[in-house]
């Protein structure tokens, strides 16, 4: 069994729809970030943090990752083409949607109070529409890669509630469309009412 320290407000909600996609059980402590637990475990106090044995991951996406490769479900294989363009479409969320996002949380509540910059807001609700877009641009399907539900599925429809959730609205007509599909899934069902 696995064991997840992080809260389902966080990040560590990627890694636990990842679970629940997987069939695989996991226990949850519900730190937050900078918890004791969380220090402890990792020096930035950042989650989540994923517990195998003796060994500990930290970041999401290498969590995700991770356990795609290990349970052979959620991505496609190394070494391959298909698996080089999945990883273009991790690689460019993370750069283009979720920066401006965690930006945005930086200069609200984690920056020292004297290096918010507060006007930078509109800024970077440009840079995400436009991260949005650019992603969209490339969807090939009901999913990002098609067909098949992947690991950048988890992090765009995470990265679009949190961007919700921080009022940084989007004009692309077919990112709800697309979230509505990506939130059906059973495992997001019966992960939701967990979030809290």
């Amino acid at each position: 069994m696995y064991e997840i320290i992080g809260n389902p407000a966080t990040r560590a909600f990627r890694v636990l729809w990842a679970l629940e996609e997987l069939g695989q059980p996991y226990k949850l402590h519900a730190d937050m970030p900078q918890s004791e637990k969380a220090r402890a475990l990792n020096p930035t106090g950042k989650v989540p943090i994923l517990l195998e044995g003796e060994q500990t991951i930290t970041d999401s996406v290498a969590i995700m990752t991770y356990l795609a490769d290990k349970h052979g479900a959620l991505s496609f294989a190394p070494g391959t083409l298909e698996r080089a363009e999945q990883d273009s479409f991790t690689q460019q969320i993370l750069d283009e949607v979720e920066a401006p996002l965690w930006s945005a949380n930086r200069h609200t509540f984690v920056l020292p109070q004297e290096l918010r910059v507060p006007a930078l807001k509109d800024t970077l609700i440009w840079e995400y529409n436009r991260g949005i877009h650019n992603v969209m641009s490339r969807r090939k399907g009901p999913y990002l890669m098609g067909e098949r539900f992947t690991l950048p599925d988890i992090l765009l429809t995470h990265c679009a509630a949190w961007a919700r959730f921080i009022s940084f609205d989007s004009d692309n007509t077919e990112l709800v469309p697309y979230i509505k599909i990506t939130r059906a899934r059973d495992a997001f069902q019966r992960l939701a009412p967990k979030k809290g």
